[in-house]
Order: structure tokens, then C-alpha cells, then sequence
């Protein structure tokens, strides 16, 4: 007998579990399962590694299942019975892979969908309806759109990682998922943190939950050594490759997560790392789906030790065995930290995190400090450390690419400048640097461009003297020998008619002088007059006078006539 027999769960659930080797539970689970099993909603605040997955699943599957009474319910088209929100591919693909051990022994259908990969396969798996559906918000909204999904039928809806959802900027999505669900439905709402803003957003989905807290908010795994290295921005790839290729060849380092800011910055750390002969991959947002699933399962097997990942996969990544964990570039967000070093010490592990901070970072580590609480234990540098840096070989590049290169690490320098006590002066993103924008939000580069671009042109927006086009009118005719006719009614003072819109004058010099030829003659002789406001040629046809007569004379050559046509000189 186990403490999930005594909790009364399903036959073919307790056999799963047997299978996994599951026999004791974890805080978590002991305190939401029974809360969960009489359907109540629960707000579960836990750290991650720390067993939620199955907090919410084995009682959910016990639910569905109903093996004590008439069984499962029949599946409606292109509809779920459960739905699970999670807030990165990697997240959802593990979350739906533990459920289906789960229900192993069950008849439920399990299904996952992310973006990456074609809609369309996954839409013709949706037609026959599943029990469970594991979906990121993005593309959950896209089957929605395309009909191919409907939440009418929803019983059971878990928000996991809500923390990491309102960070990905999924907020709108999830109002919009919110009010798609049906009002009779039992709700779960996980985060490893829960600030203000997130326990605003589960009033939404929540009512009168059940408070699970197995560990003060923001707190860091217990069994995780925490240390920090104090130096140069430009040192750290050199501390990082020492450290690595060492831990590696005595065995103290069994899998590494190294941890980076931005995308370009872990390609660049994989290059690094791959000439100086260590096994690495990385992950991010910028690799294809194809790309991020071998790198994952490379480093699950261990033919790959090494995984350079943004903070965006830091929620997917379940790998047991996770030894030590690299802060290359400390995060702007604290509770980052805490969600990157969980990833290492899980199942009762240890596991070690060392950071690397930069003198533009402390005001990070002072962030990171005040909320975990913990004071992080200084590491000091290597002996001989830079007669070992010096031996290092660097990846070898094309000049494009060393240009390309150096331009990041200019901006990622510029977005990195210093900040107040309590990370003040933020811009927009958190970006720190207190001359990275200007008032109207633009960046500085962008800002110089336009300068550059408002001096350039202003010499030619000047305008010249006023241009009267009544003048050239009367010129045009006294150079072929005839006056135009005076037009009935007065007329206003300047050569403006009654009624006239003012024209804008043109710059002195820019006026052509009229042809002295090539003028196609009208059906009766006369020259017909252009349209009211029409400028031909240097001149202007109003319709008060008229040109009589057949001329023509040398033109040049490459004009062209009314409709268009190229005239021959």
C-alpha cells in the first residue's frame, strides 16, 4: 500500500505510477490532490522541479477516467475535455509526455499543439475530439480561429507557469482564452512566483480556490550551491570554457546549462565553446522546432553535455541529471534566477549554480539578492588565469560575421548601463541603460539617423522666390506672337481669380522654359485648353485664352504627348 492507493486513486493510475517507481509523494501533491479529487479550484505556488505535473494530472485523469462508475465520456469533433496552458513548446511537449505515462492503462487520448511545426497536421488530429489537449496560447488561438478547435466542452483547465505566461507577453491571449471557457468548469492556476500582477490575472480564472504554498515565494531549491564570480564582460566566455572543458574531463560536471540573455549571444557561446573542443548545442527561439527537439534529446541521452539556452527555455527544460548551472549573462528579471537554477537539484539532487557578473550587472545581483533572500558566496578567478585564456583558440570567422558580432556586443553593452538602487530607470523591455532611448521611445541610433536625415534635406525644402504662373502664361504668348484673351470678371490684385485656390510657389530656377514646338494641334485648329489647374510644359492652360493655328516646329526629341505617347523631334 502506498500513500496514492490510500488517496483512493484509480487502479490503472496506481499501476502507472508503480511503473514510473513512484511510491512517496512530494509536498505538492500531498497537500492538492485531495483538494483537486472533490473538485475544488486550487492556486498551487511552487518552485519548479518540485512534482506540480502530477499534482494536477493524476487527479484529473482519476476524474475523467470515472472508472467506478460509467467510464469515460464519448469525445465531441474538434473539442477537449481538459485543456493545459503552458507557456513554451518544450514545457508542453514534457507535460503531455508524463500524462501519457500516466494514462497508460487508461482509454484517454492525449494530445499536444505548439507553433513550429505545421498547423494542419494538428488540426486533422483535433477532428475526432481528445481528452486532454496540452496547447501554448498562441496556437491554440490559431485552431480556434480556423475552426478547427472549440472550448465548449471543457471540465478541467490548468494556467501552469502563470509567472513565465504575463513575462512571454501572453495576457491578451489569455483574456481572450478565459472568456471562451465555459463558467462550469474546474480551474488550476500554477506559478513559482506570485506577484500583484499574476494574482490579478488568477481572479480570472480561479473562484474561492484551495491555497497550496510549499515553499515562500521566490525562494531557491535548498540543495543548490550558489556562487558568483566577479569580473570583466569580455572574460567570461575564457572563465566559462576553463571551467567547462575541466569539469568535463575529471567528471565533476555531469550535464551543463548554460544560461544567456539574448540569441545571438548563446550561438556565440556554442561557437566558442565547439573550437575550443567541448560539446555544445543551443536552444532558442530563433532555432526551428526540428532544430530545439534534437538539441533537447541530445542533452537528455548526454551525447551533448552542454546546452546554451535563453530564459525562454528555461521552463521546458526536465532533464534529470542537470549538475551544474552557468549564469553567463546575469537576467534583468530576478525572478529569472530563480526559475534558471531550478533547473538543476531536482528529485532531491544536488546541483551547483554559478553566475558570472560583470560590473554593469551588480545592480542585477542586488535585484536577485533581495528577493531570493540568499546571499550568493564569491568565487574567485583561476590561477593563471589568463595565461590559460591567452591559450585558447578562437572560432574562426568571416569579416562580415566579426563585424555583425561586434555590433551586438556593442548594443547588448549599451542595453547593459548601470541603473539605480532597485533597478530604476528602466526603459521599455527593462532596458537599464539610462541613455538607451529618448523621450519619444525611440532608440539613440535611430534618433541620430533621423538628425542626419532632417539635415540633409532641409537646404532643399527652402523656397524660392514667389512664382507667378499668370506671368509665364503671357510670356508663352508673346514669344509665339499673340496675347491670350482677357477672361471676363475682375480680377484680384497678384494674378489670382475669384474663387482661385492659391497655388504654392515653386523654387526660383526650377521652372523649364516652354517647348518651341511639337504642340499637336486640335480637330479644328485650335489649341484645345488644358484641364482647370493643370500645368504643362511651363506654363498653364485655364481656359482663359487660346492658341489658334497649326505650328510646328524643332522639338526635343523623348517628350511625350497627352495620352502618353513618346513624340519623335
Amino acid at each position: 500500500m502506498t500513500y496514492f492507493t490510500d488517496l483512493g486513486l484509480a487502479e490503472p493510475l496506481v499501476r502507472a505510477l508503480e511503473t514510473k517507481g513512484y511510491a512517496d509523494p512530494t509536498p505538492i501533491q500531498r497537500q492538492a490532490i485531495p483538494a483537486l479529487l472533490e473538485g475544488r479550484d486550487l492556486l498551487g505556488i511552487a518552485q519548479t522541479g518540485t512534482g506540480k505535473t502530477a499534482a494536477f494530472s493524476l487527479p484529473s485523469l482519476h476524474r475523467l477516467a470515472d472508472v467506478g462508475g460509467s467510464g469515460p465520456k464519448p469525445r465531441s469533433n474538434a473539442s477537449c475535455r481538459m485543456l493545459v496552458l503552458s507557456p513554451t513548446r518544450e514545457l508542453a511537449a514534457q507535460i503531455a509526455e508524463n500524462m501519457r505515462g500516466y494514462a497508460k492503462y487508461l482509454n484517454l487520448s492525449v494530445q499536444c499543439v505548439f507553433g513550429g511545426i505545421p498547423i494542419g497536421k494538428q488540426a486533422r488530429a483535433l477532428v475526432p475530439g481528445c481528452d486532454i489537449l496540452v496547447a501554448t496560447p498562441g496556437r491554440l488561438l490559431d485552431l480556434i480561429d480556423q475552426r478547427a478547435l472549440t472550448l465548449r466542452n471543457v471540465e478541467i483547465f490548468v494556467l501552469d507557469e502563470a509567472d513565465q505566461m504575463m513575462d512571454l507577453g501572453f495576457i491578451v491571449p489569455l483574456k481572450r482564452v478565459a472568456n471562451m471557457l465555459p463558467k462550469e468548469r474546474q480551474s488550476l492556476f500554477f506559478s513559482a512566483t506570485m506577484p500583484k500582477a499574476i494574482a490579478e490575472l488568477g481572479k480570472q480564472f480561479i473562484h474561492n480556490p484551495v491555497r497550496v504554498e510549499v515553499t515562500p515565494q521566490a525562494t531557491t531549491a535548498e540543495r543548490v550551491d550558489q556562487f558568483v564570480t566577479f569580473l570583466n564582460q569580455a572574460e567570461k566566455q575564457a572563465l566559462l570554457t576553463l571551467k567547462l572543458r575541466a569539469g568535463l574531463a575529471d567528471g565533476s560536471i555531469d550535464r551543463a546549462l548554460v544560461f544567456t540573455r539574448t540569441k545571438h549571444g548563446a550561438d556565440r557561446v556554442v561557437r566558442h565553446l565547439s573550437t575550443a573542443g567541448v560539446n555544445a548545442a543551443a536552444i532558442h527561439g530563433n532555432k526551428s522546432q526540428a532544430q530545439r527537439t534534437a538539441a533537447l534529446l541530445a542533452f537528455r541521452k548526454g551525447s551533448t553535455p552542454v546546452l546554451v539556452a535563453t530564459d525562454i527555455a528555461a521552463r521546458g527544460i526536465d532533464v534529470s541529471g542537470v549538475s551544474h548551472v552557468f549564469n553567463f549573462e546575469l537576467p534583468n528579471v530576478a525572478e529569472q534566477y530563480v526559475h534558471r537554477i531550478g533547473r538543476t537539484a531536482r528529485a532531491g539532487a544536488d546541483g551547483v549554480a554559478l553566475s558570472f557578473c560583470a560590473p554593469d550587472e551588480k545592480a542585477y545581483l542586488k535585484d536577485i539578492e533581495r528577493l531570493t533572500g540568499v546571499k550568493l558566496m564569491p568565487q574567485s578567478l583561476p590561477e593563471d588565469f589568463q595565461k590559460e585564456a591567452a591559450r585558447l583558440p578562437l572560432p574562426s570567422r568571416k569579416p562580415a560575421e566579426a563585424e555583425q558580432d561586434a555590433r551586438r556586443e556593442e548594443r547588448d553593452a549599451r542595453g547593459r548601463g548601470g541603473a539605480g538602487r532597485g533597478g530604476q530607470n528602466r526603459g521599455r523591455n527593462n532596458n537599464r541603460s539610462p541613455g538607451g532611448q529618448s523621450r519619444d521611445g525611440q532608440s539613440r541610433d535611430q534618433y541620430h539617423r533621423n538628425e542626419r536625415v532632417r539635415s540633409e534635406w532641409a537646404p532643399r525644402e527652402q523656397r524660392g522666390p514667389v512664382f507667378n504662373p499668370l506671368a509665364a502664361e503671357d510670356r508663352e504668348a508673346r514669344e509665339f506672337g499673340m496675347m491670350p484673351k482677357k477672361p471676363h470678371g475682375d480680377r484680384r490684385p497678384g494674378g489670382q481669380a475669384p474663387g482661385q485656390v492659391e497655388r504654392r510657389p515653386a523654387p526660383q530656377g526650377d521652372r523649364r522654359g516652354a517647348p518651341q514646338g511639337d504642340r499637336r494641334p486640335s480637330a479644328h485648329g485650335d489649341r484645345r485648353p488644358a484641364p482647370q489647374g493643370e500645368r504643362r510644359d511651363g506654363g498653364r492652360g485655364d481656359g482663359r485664352g487660346e492658341f489658334r493655328g497649326d505650328r510646328r516646329g524643332p522639338s526635343r526629341s523623348g517628350g511625350q504627348g497627352r495620352n502618353g505617347q513618346r513624340r519623335m523631334g
